[in-house]
């Protein structure tokens, strides 16, 4: 399968992973909604919704950049409705919008204790429940959500909690909404990394470059996204993909493409449970 004439609607994809992805698929010549709250450069973290759009067409996709704070309902509605009348209707929603602050339970305050679930958990849940009228009617419907496989054990939790429920949520959308809409043959997956993933957003958060030699460059995951919604949508549902096992399943044995420092010992990263990086042979993985 391609994506040539699909049309893509991605949560904060004015950079990083989401951009990443929204590149892939313009390689295919996508259409692609960029939905983000950025329209001015911000003060550390480069990249806008018109940034990226130009980087999209560049790569040779159809971009239509759009303002939008996923936390409001009335500019998600507007937001999709603006995607449809440009390019018709959505074939994939992308769910990458999301707010980290990896924080125990005394500094995390009330306010980033909402941020974190305002966009990750109810942020997908929004954007998901108004982009599904439009996939019901769509080619080879997916929701990708990029979240973490469920994992229940309490090391994930205790140092982050509120971070952690805010992430874990949006997992849970992919639980429940592939089993719902399977009869509309709608694909509901998470994609998540097996390593740290080098962002200006995780750089900002850790402020540390000596430990983006240990990091993975975002076309991993861009590749992986690419291949998960290539999949038929009527059988490919419900799972917890991680983005090497993906890239293996499609014959990929090269990952030092992927390295920011090839060779370099990787950091695993957060959520990915022990019996999943244990059955992958990959290079050394140490913990955060």
């Amino acid at each position: 399968m391609s994506l040539q004439g699909k049309t893509l609607f991605i949560s904060g994809a004015s950079r990083g992973i989401g951009l990443a992805i929204a590149k892939r698929a313009a390689q295919d010549g996508a259409n692609i909604a960029i939905a983000a709250k950025t329209a001015e450069p911000h003060p550390k973290l480069p990249g806008t919704i018109y940034t990226a759009a130009n980087e999209i067409e560049e790569a040779g996709g159809k971009a239509l950049p759009i303002l939008c704070d996923i936390r409001f309902e009335d500019q998600v509605q507007a937001a999709i409705r603006q995607a449809v009348d440009t390019f018709g209707g959505i074939d994939i929603c992308i769910n990458n919008a999301s707010a980290i602050s990896p924080t125990g339970t005394l500094d995390t305050e009330m306010k980033r204790y909402d941020l974190m679930n305002e966009i990750n958990t109810r942020g997908t849940f929004l954007v998901s429940k108004t982009c599904i009228p439009y996939l019901k009617k769509g080619s080879n419907a997916h929701i990708l959500n990029l979240a973490p496989p469920l994992d229940m054990d309490a090391k994930w939790f205790a140092p982050h909690v509120a971070y952690t429920i805010a992430k874990m949520g949006m997992s849970l959308c992919t639980l429940g909404m592939s089993k719902e809409l399977a009869p509309h043959k709608i694909a509901v997956n998470s994609l998540w990394p097996l390593t740290a993933i080098d962002t200006a957003a995780i750089r900002n958060v850790l402020g540390d470059d000596e430990m983006v030699k240990g990091c993975r460059l975002d076309s991993i995951m861009a590749d992986a996204a690419y291949a998960i919604l290539c999949r038929d949508s009527s059988t490919c549902t419900g799972n917890f993909y991680i983005d090497e096992m993906v890239l293996r399943e499609e014959g990929i044995t090269d990952f030092d493409q992927y390295a920011v420092e090839p060779g370099a010992d990787l950091f695993r990263d957060f959520f990915v449970p022990d019996e999943i990086a244990s059955t992958i042979p990959t290079k050394t993985l140490s913990a955060y």
